[in-house]
């Protein structure tokens, strides 16, 4: 009889053992994005578990124009096992007042929801983050209260952003001063 498989010699792995100390393609991916990640001077990241755990870190965003100049706003990525399948879950944990993101943190960006792609990237959505923070958009709320201030007397909405950043109450919630 002609054997069509040789056995396995002793000592020698399984496929199965050596795919457990491989990356995971999640980790492999990851690596790729934050190695291509393109952070202006006024943003960096942190990886609050290690620099071996690529799959949670924090990217702080400090814009240098619009409502929110001078502040620094902290955003948790958590990558799931299925990335770049799955969209990363992302919460601002810097509180602030806008339109787009509520008091818990949540973020509504269409690419952290709907419109995620396996294509898009952490570079995307530190983009996205970005723009958020530099044009709201009052259309698409979390927040709805900030937004319908945003709409509809744009002078008040900069007066609470600014209460915001110093540490006011706007709208019942207490904000720490923020000031980077």
């Amino acid at each position: 009889m002609i054997r069509m498989f040789s056995l396995k010699k002793e000592g020698q792995k399984s496929r199965a053992q050596e795919a457990e100390n491989t990356q995971k393609p999640a980790e492999i991916r990851i690596q790729k994005d934050i190695s291509e990640l393109e952070l202006s001077d006024t943003s960096s990241i942190e990886f609050p578990n290690g620099p071996d755990d690529l799959m949670v870190f924090d990217v702080t965003l400090r814009p240098d124009e619009g409502f929110w100049q001078g502040a620094a706003f902290t955003f948790h990525f958590e990558i799931p096992e299925g990335y770049p399948h799955d969209v990363p879950s992302v919460i601002c944990t810097t509180p602030i007042y806008h339109p787009n993101i509520n008091t818990e943190g949540k973020i509504c960006l269409n690419i952290l929801r709907e419109d995620w792609r396996p294509v898009l990237n952490i570079n995307a959505i530190v983009f996205g983050l970005s723009y958020i923070l530099l044009d709201p958009n009052p259309d698409d709320p979390l927040n709805i209260e900030a937004a319908e201030v945003m709409r509809n007397n744009p002078a008040q909405f900069k007066t609470n952003v600014d209460r915001s950043l110093a540490g006011g109450v706007v709208d019942g919630v207490r904000y720490q001063p923020n000031q980077a």
